[in-house]
């Protein structure tokens, strides 16, 4: 065998280890599971990290997470009921079914969400920690308030039938 078929069989070999060690795309498939386009795929940030930790060393902020959570449920189509989040989550899953029209698509009671279609809109009705209580607000699935008259009429039913 000569010096130079030597090299290039080394070479070779090296480039295959290579491309095999390193997750090379044609030998990794998996990135078909995120071929669908970004509207497809909406992100729902759990209630918990929406806001900065209140237990970080320095005051500073906890006052910017306290202002943060301020701003967000001012901003936001919502209101605060007395309770601990999972017994207002199940609160609202019922009377979200006494609420005429109000269809409940979907229930996630790890991050304390319905999918709601209202009114010909779908929208998210969301139940979060908050200081008084637990907050109940109806977001958008990017998680921004939701902004539509069909939510606001939900919201509203939601208040009347929860809110002391």
């Amino acid at each position: 065998m000569s010096k130079s078929s030597l090299l290039l069989r080394a070479s070779l070999l090296a480039v295959i280890v290579a491309t095999t060690a390193s997750g090379c795309g044609w030998l990794n498939r998996t990135s078909k599971l995120y071929a669908g386009p970004a509207e497809s795929r909406p992100l729902e940030v759990p209630p918990d990290l929406d806001v900065a930790s209140a237990s970080t060393n320095t005051a500073s902020s906890a006052t910017a997470a306290g202002t943060q959570q301020a701003a967000s449920q001012a901003s936001a189509l919502g209101f605060t009921v007395a309770g601990t989040r999972d017994e207002v989550f199940a609160k609202v899953g019922d009377a979200l079914a006494k609420v005429p029209g109000a269809v409940i698509a979907n229930r996630a009671p790890l991050i304390g969400a319905y999918d709601v279609n209202y009114g010909g809109s779908n929208f998210l009705v969301r139940v979060s920690t908050g200081e008084n209580g637990s907050y109940v607000a109806a977001v958008d699935p990017r998680g921004l308030p939701a902004t539509g008259e069909a939510a606001k009429r939900l919201v509203g039913a939601l208040k009347a039938s929860l809110a002391p």
